[in-house]
């Protein structure tokens, strides 16, 4: 054989295996997730990873005749991080979506992003209800902190609960349980003896809860993010609030399954209206929490329910669009998008494109030894009150 006819054959092989490996790519759907997987809210980021995991484990990593690739990127829940990992992933991973985004200051730093390169912004976790409102490509599967903060507002004042001390987080999401649920309580009859904000990164809640000790209220009513749960109410516990009588309330980011059992018997008894609890008695919620428990050591929370359906939701949207990743026609096939969860039925708002879905009230008890939120009523696809009231 010549050395031309040599050359050319390993050319021709060359550019066989670029067209082959072109193909492949095209073939493959990239999901850029942007979590926080170090720092405070790393409880948040491992959570909604493990789901993702979970999901593509159960239901294989192909859809559409199109193979999933998933690039982890974790921002540590800096926004300036998350703008950054965002622009690199849409640039020059290429990526089809961006999703996770642990607080809301970040799901805002990428939404500018979203819209300008027209690629679905999926949130699984951050809850201000403004947050969808930033870009028409951000479709939410978590929760709004109104969903739950209007309905414990509504439960306490019918329950007994005249005078309430507030204790939140000083940034958005707090801001909106505070307004949501002051709303509801006053409108009751409800008055509020103390109100305190706590900074976001690394609180001491300590001075905060002498403050609220010496109001002397029936209750406190307190949001802070997923991971802050543990610490809050250790320290509510050393400084006596739960032998003083003062209950905790609020919606159930406090009391998150994944660190509640290590909060310790100060817990049981605490009331709070959210959108998921390991305890919810569907047999799917069984089989998601004893499959969650088997890989990774863990009860899942309220998060891993964000991340599950996220991914859910971008599988469904790509069966429906057949594989096509054109950004208009996939948040297209999201809008009015409804299934199961192991939370109970869900469903996209074809208007806001976010979430509706049932909102427990749930009480913490023992079950067999272990602290669960234990669900005792329902109120039933709870749209965002911050968006239905505007």
């Amino acid at each position: 054989m010549s050395i031309r006819t040599k050359l050319l054959l390993a050319g021709a092989a060359l550019v066989g295996a670029s067209a082959f490996a072109a193909a492949q790519a095209e073939d493959a759907v990239k999901i850029g997730l942007i979590l926080p997987m170090t720092g405070g809210q790393a409880s948040t980021g491992k959570q909604i990873d493990n789901a993702v995991k979970l999901y593509m484990k159960q239901h294989g990593d192909t859809v559409a005749g199109k193979k999933i690739e998933i690039i982890l990127k974790d921002d540590a829940a800096v926004p300036d991080n998350t703008k950054r990992l965002a622009q690199e992933l849409i640039v020059n991973d290429k990526v089809s979506f961006i999703a996770g985004f642990g607080i809301t200051p970040a799901a805002f730093a990428a939404a500018p992003l979203a819209t300008q390169a027209k690629v679905p912004e999926v949130v699984m976790a951050a809850g201000t209800s403004v947050i969808t409102e930033r870009s028409p490509y951000i479709v939410r599967t978590s929760f709004t902190l109104a969903q739950s903060s209007t309905i414990i507002g509504d439960w306490a004042v019918k329950n007994g609960i005249k005078k309430v001390a507030t204790l939140t987080s000083d940034y958005a999401p707090g801001n909106d349980a505070l307004k949501f649920f002051k709303e509801h309580f006053t409108a009751g009859g409800g008055t509020i003896v103390e109100e305190v904000k706590v900074p976001l990164a690394n609180p001491d809640f300590a001075p905060f809860l002498q403050r609220m000790k010496d109001s002397k209220p029936d209750a406190m009513f307190v949001f802070v993010p997923a991971g802050q749960g543990g610490s809050f109410m250790k320290q509510y516990a050393e400084r006596g609030l739960d032998k003083a009588g003062i209950k905790v309330i609020g919606p159930g980011d406090v009391m998150d399954d994944d660190l509640l059992n290590g909060m310790g018997d100060a817990a049981l008894g605490t009331v709070t209206a959210h959108i998921y609890s390991a305890a919810h008695p569907s047999q799917m919620n069984k089989d998601f929490v004893a499959t969650y428990e088997k890989d990774f050591g863990q009860r899942p929370g309220f998060m891993a329910v964000g991340g599950y359906d996220g991914i859910h939701l971008i599988y469904a949207a790509l069966e429906k669009t057949g594989g096509k990743t054109d950004g208009d026609a996939l948040i297209a096939a999201m809008k009015g998008m409804k299934w199961e969860s192991p939370r109970g039925p869900i469903s996209i708002d074809p208007d806001t494109r976010d979430i509706v879905q049932n909102v427990y009230i749930r009480k913490v008890e023992k079950v067999n030894g272990q602290l669960y939120n234990v669900e005792f009523e329902t109120f039933k696809d709870v749209k965002d009150p911050g968006k239905t009231k505007k």
